[in-house]
């Protein structure tokens, strides 16, 4: 049987680079394409970065139930097609909601099956120079960022499993662990909020 999983994570936690590596090492496997209102960057394609609609189309489909979850970031809006999701799950594809904490409740309301993940930074100090360091933000950008990512953090006990994301290799293998429900129970178990809750306890007082 096919699963849905949640991944959430504020801007600059490398979110996106995690999914994408894993996404190539595991089989049966895909991110569901979000509908959203914001224009297209120069090098995304509409139906694979994401859906590109209207504000207008966008509430059409607000108004028909058609997304599992939706949500404003940023002055746009996002959703995920219950369709969409359905159609990967009945033929068999695990299927990964990128999504931030708002979209997860709706998720876990809608379809509580669903499994949640939680990314977080090694620090505040290290989120900050990664925002820095990917250069696509001015300086206004990157401080509200950085408000928005204080302000998700304290969101992270509302999930299944965290994943702290210092070395990248190992949060890759730590998501794997998650994604592969059926192996390394232990390990797995390991990754829940209540046992990295107590790894990370003076990290998470540091971050929220």
């Amino acid at each position: 049987m096919a699963n849905l999983f949640i991944i959430a994570a504020p801007s600059g936690c490398g979110k996106t680079s995690l999914v994408e590596a894993l996404i190539k090492k595991t089989k049966n496997i895909c991110v569901s394409v979000s509908h959203t209102t914001r224009l297209p960057r120069p090098d995304e394609v509409n139906g694979i970065n994401y859906y590109f609609v209207s504000i207008g189309e966008f509430k059409e489909m607000i108004k028909n139930n058609d997304f599992v979850e939706h949500a404003k970031v940023f002055d746009n809006h996002y959703g995920s097609s219950t369709k969409l999701i359905r159609e990967k799950l009945d033929e068999g594809i695990d299927v990964i909601l990128e999504i931030d904490w708002q979209g997860a409740r709706q998720v876990k309301e809608n379809m509580p099956n669903s499994v949640s993940i939680f990314i977080l930074p090694p620090s505040k100090e290290a989120l900050l120079g990664r925002l820095q360091q990917r250069a696509q933000d001015d300086e206004i950008t990157i401080n509200r960022r950085m408000s928005d990512a204080q302000n998700q953090m304290k969101h992270f006990n509302e999930f299944d499993y965290l994943v702290i994301n210092d070395d990248f290799s190992s949060a890759l293998n730590d998501l794997s662990l998650i994604i592969c429900l059926s192996d390394k129970d232990s390990e797995r178990f390991s990754l829940s909020l209540s046992e990295q809750s107590k790894k990370y306890k003076k990290l998470l007082k540091k971050l929220i």
